[in-house]
C-alpha cells in the first residue's frame, strides 16, 4: 500500500480556501503550534462559511425556523456544522442556541434527545439525535448537568453487538453504522471537552469491534459492501455514515493500527485524483444554505480529511 505524500502545491491550494479548512490544515497536517493555527481560526466567525451561517440565525436563537427540522438548514444541523468549523467554543450565538435546544428538546422522561418533545407523538428519545447534539454541545463546552444525562441515556442504548441503534426499541437487533458512528462522535467530544471518563473509552471500544467487523462498510456475513452511498464521501455528512467520515473519527481517536482498516484505506486511497486531491461528492437531499463546495469538483474538506487519515494510518509524525 503506497500512502501518498502531500505535495507543496496541494497544500499551498488547502490553505488558500476557507479559514475553516485553513486551521486545521495548519493544525493536522502541518503541526503549527497553537498560536498560529487558532490565529487563522478565530477568523471563522468574521468571514467565508462560518460567517454566513452565523448570519441566518434569527432572533429567537434558532436556525431555519426550527431546531431539528427542516433538514438541513435547522439549528442542529447549523450547530453540528459549526462546529465542524471549528468555531470558537465561546461564541455566544451558539451558547444562545445551545441553551434554547436543550430546553426544548431535553427529555426529562429518558435522559436523552426527543425531537417530538413537544407532543405524545414518540416518547422515547432518538440514539442518532442525541449523539449528534451530545457532539456539538461538548464542544461548544456547554457545561450543563443534562450533557452528563445523555451519556448515561446513550450508555443505555448500547446493543450487545456493540453499536446503537436508533430503532432498537422497536425490535431492531443489528446495530446501525449511522447510529453508531454519530455516538461515538458524541462520545470522543464529550471525552475531549467535558470529562474523561474509562467507561466511555470502553464503550466505544465496543463499538471500534463492531465496525471494525464489518471493515467499516462490509457485511460481515458476505464482504459484500453495505450501502454503495457509504464509499462516497460529501461534506458536510450530516447524519449519514460514510467511509472517510468514519475513518476519519478513527484518526481523532487516534485509535490502534488494525489490519481490518486496510480495505477502508484502499477504498479511500482509490478516489485521489491524478492531481493528488479528493472530490466532493453531492449531499442528501433537503433544504441547504449554500453548497460548501461543488459535487464533482476538487473538494478541499476532503482533501484535508483524507491527508490527515493517512498521516494517521502511516505514523508520521507520531513516536
Amino acid at each position: 500500500m503506497i500512502i501518498p505524500q502531500l505535495t507543496s502545491d496541494t497544500l499551498s491550494w488547502l490553505l488558500q480556501g476557507d479559514p475553516s479548512v485553513s486551521w486545521q490544515v495548519e493544525r493536522d497536517l502541518m503541526g503549527e503550534k497553537p498560536a498560529v493555527y487558532n490565529q487563522t481560526r478565530s477568523r471563522i466567525h468574521q468571514e467565508g462559511w462560518g460567517k454566513d451561517l452565523l448570519s441566518r440565525q434569527d432572533n429567537t436563537g434558532s436556525w431555519g425556523g426550527g431546531l431539528y427540522g427542516p433538514k438541513w438548514i435547522s439549528t442542529h444541523y447549523t450547530l453540528i456544522c459549526l462546529a465542524r468549523l471549528g468555531l470558537a467554543p465561546d461564541n455566544p450565538q451558539v451558547r444562545t442556541a445551545c441553551q434554547l435546544y436543550l430546553e426544548r428538546l431535553y427529555c426529562q422522561t429518558d435522559g436523552g434527545i426527543n425531537v417530538h418533545a413537544a407532543s405524545a407523538k414518540d416518547p422515547i428519545s432518538d440514539t442518532c439525535v442525541t449523539g449528534m447534539a451530545l457532539n456539538f454541545l461538548s464542544y461548544f463546552r456547554f457545561s450543563d448537568n443534562w450533557l452528563g444525562n445523555l451519556v448515561d441515556h446513550l450508555l443505555k442504548q448500547q446493543m450487545s453487538d456493540g453499536g446503537w441503534n436508533c430503532d432498537s426499541y422497536k425490535g431492531a437487533t443489528h446495530s446501525s453504522f449511522h447510529s453508531t458512528l454519530s455516538v461515538l462522535e458524541g462520545l470522543l467530544s464529550y471525552q475531549n471537552h467535558i470529562r474523561q471518563d474509562q467507561a466511555l473509552t470502553k464503550s466505544r471500544e465496543k463499538a471500534h469491534e463492531f465496525l471494525l467487523r464489518h471493515k467499516l462498510y462490509k457485511s460481515h456475513q458476505t464482504g459484500e459492501v453495505v450501502d454503495l452511498k457509504m464509499t462516497r464521501f460529501p461534506f458536510p455528512p450530516r447524519w449519514f455514515y460514510d467511509v472517510l467520515r468514519a475513518l476519519d473519527y478513527f484518526q481523532a481517536a487516534n485509535a490502534e493500527k488494525d489490519q481490518r482498516f486496510e480495505d477502508a484505506i484502499e477504498l479511500l486511497l482509490s478516489k485521489q485524483k491524478q492531481d493528488q486531491v479528493w472530490p466532493q461528492y453531492r449531499g442528501p437531499s433537503g433544504r441547504i444554505y449554500f453548497s460548501f463546495e461543488e459535487p464533482g469538483k476538487p473538494g478541499k474538506w476532503n482533501t484535508l480529511r483524507a491527508y490527515r487519515v493517512l498521516k494517521w494510518w502511516s505514523g508520521e509524525g507520531q513516536e
